[in-house]
């Protein structure tokens, strides 16, 4: 059996996306560490002498969004926003029940959307793509 575990996001600042992914979408947070250098955490990202902070908020039941701040080994994000078609992970899609509502809730705070939500040509669901504080892809869907 396979089942998912977590999305992990590589983060400039944690602090600004806790605030995000807490005060938008209400997520909790359920633990928080600081991992100093140490053979294993060097082993399990294959980087010497890192320093490396998390923190694990609940999305829903049993799905975790993993925030993670390399302190010893920082890498500045694009000075825009992610392209949709660049390599590697694109978004992560998160169904929502009230799409205008995390729309206002992103938009009032200051997060950049692409669109307002749309109606899918087969009329299924509403949806947009919305960009987090470090510019990475969300998808916002509502079944209709």
């Amino acid at each position: 059996m396979i089942r998912a575990r977590h999305i992990g996001l590589v983060v400039e600042n944690i602090e600004r996306s806790l605030e995000f992914y807490q005060s938008v979408f209400g997520f909790i947070l359920k633990r928080r560490a600081y991992e100093d250098p140490g053979e294993y955490i060097e082993s399990l990202v294959g980087i010497k002498d890192v320093k490396v902070e998390y923190a694990k908020l609940e999305i829903s039941e049993g799905i975790i969004l993993e925030l993670l701040q390399y302190h010893s080994h920082p890498l500045k994000g694009p000075d825009s926003f992610y392209p949709s078609n660049r390599h590697g992970c694109s978004h992560f899609a998160l169904t929502v029940d009230d799409i205008d509502g995390i729309y206002n809730k992103l938009v009032s705070f200051g997060a950049h959307c692409n669109t307002q939500p749309l109606q899918s040509p087969d009329g299924k669901v509403r949806v947009f793509y919305a960009h987090d504080p470090d510019g990475i892809i969300l998808e916002l869907v509502q079944d209709l």
